[in-house]
Protein backbone atom coordinates (compact mmCIF):
# COMPACT_ATOMS: atom_id res chain seq x y z
CA UNK A 1 0.00 0.00 0.00
CA UNK A 2 1.74 3.29 -0.82
CA UNK A 3 1.11 7.11 -0.48
CA UNK A 4 2.18 10.25 -2.01
CA UNK A 5 2.75 12.99 0.16
CA UNK A 6 -0.52 11.13 2.24
CA UNK A 7 -2.46 10.60 -0.60
CA UNK A 8 -3.14 6.84 -1.17
CA UNK A 9 -1.61 5.32 -4.67
CA UNK A 10 -4.47 3.55 -6.26
CA UNK A 11 -3.28 0.38 -8.33
CA UNK A 12 -5.81 -0.96 -10.85
CA UNK A 13 -4.98 -4.24 -12.77
CA UNK A 14 -4.83 -4.97 -16.49
CA UNK A 15 -6.10 -8.56 -17.35
CA UNK A 16 -2.67 -9.81 -16.80
CA UNK A 17 -1.83 -8.76 -13.07
CA UNK A 18 0.35 -5.79 -14.66
CA UNK A 19 -0.39 -2.20 -12.89
CA UNK A 20 -1.94 0.47 -13.81
CA UNK A 21 -1.18 3.79 -11.84
CA UNK A 22 -1.94 7.79 -12.04
CA UNK A 23 0.02 9.74 -9.70
CA UNK A 24 0.35 13.11 -9.70
CA UNK A 25 2.38 15.82 -7.79
CA UNK A 26 2.61 19.58 -7.28
CA UNK A 27 5.41 19.65 -4.94
CA UNK A 28 9.16 19.12 -5.57
CA UNK A 29 9.74 17.57 -1.83
CA UNK A 30 7.53 14.18 -1.95
CA UNK A 31 7.40 11.69 1.19
CA UNK A 32 6.69 8.42 -0.77
CA UNK A 33 5.25 5.54 1.70
CA UNK A 34 5.20 2.08 1.74
CA UNK A 35 3.10 -0.08 4.16
CA UNK A 36 4.51 -3.32 3.47
CA UNK A 37 1.83 -5.79 2.22
CA UNK A 38 3.66 -8.13 -0.06
CA UNK A 39 6.30 -7.96 -2.66
CA UNK A 40 5.63 -4.87 -4.21
CA UNK A 41 9.21 -3.63 -5.21
CA UNK A 42 8.26 -3.18 -8.90
CA UNK A 43 5.79 -1.25 -7.96
CA UNK A 44 7.93 1.07 -5.63
CA UNK A 45 10.85 1.26 -8.74
CA UNK A 46 7.75 2.36 -11.14
CA UNK A 47 6.39 5.17 -8.66
CA UNK A 48 9.88 6.71 -7.65
CA UNK A 49 10.84 6.34 -11.56
CA UNK A 50 7.22 8.29 -12.47
CA UNK A 51 7.81 10.99 -9.91
CA UNK A 52 11.65 12.00 -10.83
CA UNK A 53 10.98 11.89 -14.79
CA UNK A 54 7.64 12.87 -14.99
CA UNK A 55 7.37 15.68 -12.08
CA UNK A 56 10.71 16.86 -11.53
CA UNK A 57 10.91 15.87 -7.90
CA UNK A 58 13.95 17.25 -6.47
CA UNK A 59 13.73 15.64 -3.01
CA UNK A 60 12.00 12.15 -2.38
CA UNK A 61 11.89 10.53 0.93
CA UNK A 62 11.00 6.44 1.90
CA UNK A 63 9.08 5.78 4.78
CA UNK A 64 9.32 2.30 4.98
CA UNK A 65 7.97 1.92 8.62
CA UNK A 66 8.27 -1.99 8.63
CA UNK A 67 11.90 -3.28 6.69
CA UNK A 68 11.00 -6.60 4.60
CA UNK A 69 13.20 -9.16 4.54
CA UNK A 70 15.06 -8.02 7.84
CA UNK A 71 14.71 -11.78 9.15
CA UNK A 72 17.02 -13.29 6.52
CA UNK A 73 20.04 -11.20 8.02
CA UNK A 74 22.38 -13.36 7.69
CA UNK A 75 23.61 -16.53 5.88
CA UNK A 76 24.95 -19.80 6.80
CA UNK A 77 24.96 -21.65 4.38
CA UNK A 78 25.83 -21.41 0.72
CA UNK A 79 22.17 -22.31 -0.93
CA UNK A 80 20.50 -19.89 1.32
CA UNK A 81 19.72 -16.64 -0.67
CA UNK A 82 20.30 -13.21 1.25
CA UNK A 83 17.67 -11.64 0.60
CA UNK A 84 18.08 -9.10 2.92
CA UNK A 85 21.00 -7.90 1.26
CA UNK A 86 19.81 -8.15 -2.45
CA UNK A 87 16.48 -5.93 -1.19
CA UNK A 88 18.72 -3.06 0.40
CA UNK A 89 20.96 -2.71 -2.46
CA UNK A 90 17.33 -2.48 -4.75
CA UNK A 91 16.60 0.52 -2.26
CA UNK A 92 19.88 1.96 -2.68
CA UNK A 93 20.13 1.92 -6.01
CA UNK A 94 16.48 4.16 -6.34
CA UNK A 95 18.75 6.56 -4.39
CA UNK A 96 16.51 8.32 -1.89
CA UNK A 97 17.75 11.51 -0.33
CA UNK A 98 16.20 9.63 3.38
CA UNK A 99 14.83 6.45 3.83
CA UNK A 100 12.81 6.32 7.35
CA UNK A 101 12.27 2.84 8.87
CA UNK A 102 11.04 1.45 12.65
CA UNK A 103 12.19 -0.85 14.78
CA UNK A 104 14.24 -2.92 12.76
CA UNK A 105 14.84 -6.44 13.51
CA UNK A 106 18.99 -5.77 13.78
CA UNK A 107 21.41 -3.22 13.01
CA UNK A 108 22.39 -5.39 9.72
CA UNK A 109 19.60 -3.51 8.05
CA UNK A 110 20.13 -0.20 9.12
CA UNK A 111 23.93 -0.95 8.63
CA UNK A 112 23.15 -1.89 4.74
CA UNK A 113 20.85 0.72 3.83
CA UNK A 114 22.28 4.23 2.49
CA UNK A 115 20.77 7.68 4.14
CA UNK A 116 18.49 5.47 6.62
CA UNK A 117 16.84 7.16 9.63
CA UNK A 118 15.32 5.35 12.56
CA UNK A 119 12.41 6.22 13.52
CA UNK A 120 11.86 6.89 17.44
CA UNK A 121 9.37 4.47 19.20
CA UNK A 122 10.43 4.62 22.64
CA UNK A 123 7.34 7.19 23.15
CA UNK A 124 5.04 4.47 21.78
CA UNK A 125 6.79 2.04 24.69
CA UNK A 126 7.17 4.32 27.64
CA UNK A 127 3.08 5.86 26.70
CA UNK A 128 1.98 2.00 27.16
CA UNK A 129 3.70 1.99 30.37
CA UNK A 130 2.45 4.95 31.91
CA UNK A 131 -1.49 3.75 31.24
CA UNK A 132 -0.78 0.51 31.97
CA UNK A 133 1.58 -0.13 34.68
CA UNK A 134 2.92 0.66 38.23
CA UNK A 135 6.78 1.22 38.90
CA UNK A 136 6.10 -0.06 42.12
CA UNK A 137 5.04 -3.19 41.62
CA UNK A 138 4.81 -4.10 38.18
CA UNK A 139 8.05 -4.66 35.58
CA UNK A 140 8.29 -5.03 31.54
CA UNK A 141 9.05 -8.41 30.43
CA UNK A 142 11.55 -9.04 27.33
CA UNK A 143 10.89 -11.94 25.79
CA UNK A 144 15.01 -12.99 25.58
CA UNK A 145 18.35 -11.27 25.91
CA UNK A 146 18.60 -9.67 22.87
CA UNK A 147 15.15 -7.60 22.67
CA UNK A 148 16.19 -6.52 26.61
CA UNK A 149 19.59 -5.21 25.29
CA UNK A 150 17.92 -3.16 23.28
CA UNK A 151 14.64 -1.99 25.14
CA UNK A 152 16.58 -1.76 28.03
CA UNK A 153 18.61 1.35 26.49
CA UNK A 154 15.27 3.62 25.76
CA UNK A 155 13.35 2.79 28.78
CA UNK A 156 14.09 2.57 32.62
CA UNK A 157 11.99 0.37 34.64
CA UNK A 158 11.77 -2.78 36.11
CA UNK A 159 12.22 -5.54 33.80
CA UNK A 160 12.74 -9.11 32.99
CA UNK A 161 13.49 -11.14 30.08
CA UNK A 162 13.37 -14.88 28.60
CA UNK A 163 15.61 -17.45 28.46
CA UNK A 164 14.30 -19.90 25.54
CA UNK A 165 15.34 -23.59 25.16
CA UNK A 166 14.59 -24.82 21.29
CA UNK A 167 14.42 -27.61 19.69
CA UNK A 168 17.16 -26.78 17.07
CA UNK A 169 16.03 -29.17 14.72
CA UNK A 170 12.00 -28.01 14.56
CA UNK A 171 12.75 -24.83 15.87
CA UNK A 172 9.83 -25.43 18.28
CA UNK A 173 10.25 -23.63 22.01
CA UNK A 174 10.73 -26.42 24.50
CA UNK A 175 10.79 -24.11 27.41
CA UNK A 176 11.21 -20.58 28.77
CA UNK A 177 12.55 -19.64 32.01
CA UNK A 178 12.80 -16.12 33.11
CA UNK A 179 15.52 -14.06 34.83
CA UNK A 180 15.64 -10.51 36.36
CA UNK A 181 12.85 -8.83 38.82
CA UNK A 182 10.29 -10.75 39.56
CA UNK A 183 7.71 -8.51 42.01
CA UNK A 184 5.83 -10.04 44.92
CA UNK A 185 2.04 -11.10 43.56
CA UNK A 186 -0.01 -9.99 41.95
CA UNK A 187 1.71 -7.80 39.72
CA UNK A 188 0.98 -6.60 35.91
CA UNK A 189 3.27 -6.93 33.01
CA UNK A 190 3.96 -5.48 29.86
CA UNK A 191 6.02 -7.56 27.26
CA UNK A 192 7.76 -5.82 24.55
CA UNK A 193 9.53 -6.58 21.75
CA UNK A 194 9.86 -5.71 17.38
CA UNK A 195 7.56 -8.14 15.56
CA UNK A 196 5.37 -11.37 15.98
CA UNK A 197 4.18 -13.65 13.86
CA UNK A 198 2.04 -15.98 15.15
CA UNK A 199 2.67 -15.26 18.56
CA UNK A 200 4.46 -18.90 19.96
CA UNK A 201 7.07 -17.22 21.83
CA UNK A 202 5.17 -14.34 23.14
CA UNK A 203 2.46 -17.36 24.48
CA UNK A 204 5.13 -19.45 26.37
CA UNK A 205 6.07 -15.91 28.27
CA UNK A 206 2.92 -15.18 29.08
CA UNK A 207 1.66 -19.12 30.33
CA UNK A 208 5.20 -18.77 32.35
CA UNK A 209 4.48 -15.43 33.96
CA UNK A 210 1.12 -16.57 34.85
CA UNK A 211 2.39 -19.31 37.03
CA UNK A 212 4.81 -16.60 38.38
CA UNK A 213 1.89 -14.46 39.77
CA UNK A 214 1.41 -11.91 37.09
CA UNK A 215 -2.65 -11.27 36.99
CA UNK A 216 -2.64 -8.57 33.86
CA UNK A 217 -0.62 -9.24 30.88
CA UNK A 218 -0.07 -6.80 27.84
CA UNK A 219 2.08 -7.30 24.66
CA UNK A 220 3.08 -4.11 22.74
CA UNK A 221 5.28 -5.57 19.81
CA UNK A 222 5.92 -2.83 16.87
CA UNK A 223 5.23 -4.76 13.62
CA UNK A 224 2.21 -7.58 13.86
CA UNK A 225 2.08 -9.67 11.16
CA UNK A 226 -1.93 -10.74 10.23
CA UNK A 227 -0.65 -14.70 11.16
CA UNK A 228 -1.36 -13.44 14.56
CA UNK A 229 -4.96 -14.43 14.17
CA UNK A 230 -4.22 -17.48 13.57
CA UNK A 231 -2.11 -18.34 16.16
CA UNK A 232 -2.89 -19.70 19.37
CA UNK A 233 -1.54 -16.74 21.29
CA UNK A 234 -4.80 -14.43 20.01
CA UNK A 235 -7.64 -16.60 21.97
CA UNK A 236 -5.65 -18.05 24.98
CA UNK A 237 -7.15 -15.72 27.57
CA UNK A 238 -3.87 -15.30 28.54
CA UNK A 239 -3.55 -11.27 27.42
CA UNK A 240 -5.57 -8.63 28.00
CA UNK A 241 -4.70 -6.70 25.13
CA UNK A 242 -2.28 -6.57 22.11
CA UNK A 243 -0.05 -2.83 21.11
CA UNK A 244 1.40 -2.69 17.57
CA UNK A 245 1.44 0.49 14.92
CA UNK A 246 0.07 0.64 11.45
CA UNK A 247 3.43 -0.68 10.16
CA UNK A 248 1.82 -3.89 8.74
CA UNK A 249 -1.49 -4.45 10.71
CA UNK A 250 -4.71 -3.45 9.21
CA UNK A 251 -7.25 -5.35 10.12
CA UNK A 252 -9.93 -4.93 12.86
CA UNK A 253 -9.56 -7.12 16.12
CA UNK A 254 -11.37 -6.74 19.53
CA UNK A 255 -7.87 -7.75 20.67
CA UNK A 256 -4.93 -5.33 19.45
CA UNK A 257 -5.21 -1.72 19.59
CA UNK A 258 -3.66 0.01 16.36
CA UNK A 259 -1.39 3.11 17.93
CA UNK A 260 0.44 5.54 15.59
CA UNK A 261 4.31 6.13 14.84
CA UNK A 262 4.38 8.92 17.76
CA UNK A 263 2.81 6.80 20.53
CA UNK A 264 -0.80 8.71 19.92
CA UNK A 265 -3.88 6.50 19.73
CA UNK A 266 -5.25 5.81 15.80
CA UNK A 267 -7.69 2.99 16.37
Amino acid sequence: MFSVNGRPVVVERFPDKTPRLNIKVEDRSVILEWIYEEDEEMLLYFITRHLRERFGVNELILRMPYLPHARMDRVKHQDEVFTLKYFCDFINDLHFDRVLVRDAHSNVSLGLLNNVIAEPIAENIIGLIGRLLDKKSDIVFYPDEGSCKRYSEMISFPCAFGLKERDWQTGQILNLSVQGVIPPKPFKVLIIDDISSYGGTFLHAARKLKELGATQIYLYVTHCEHSILSGELIDSGLLEKIYTTESIFTADHRMIEVIGGSGNEKN
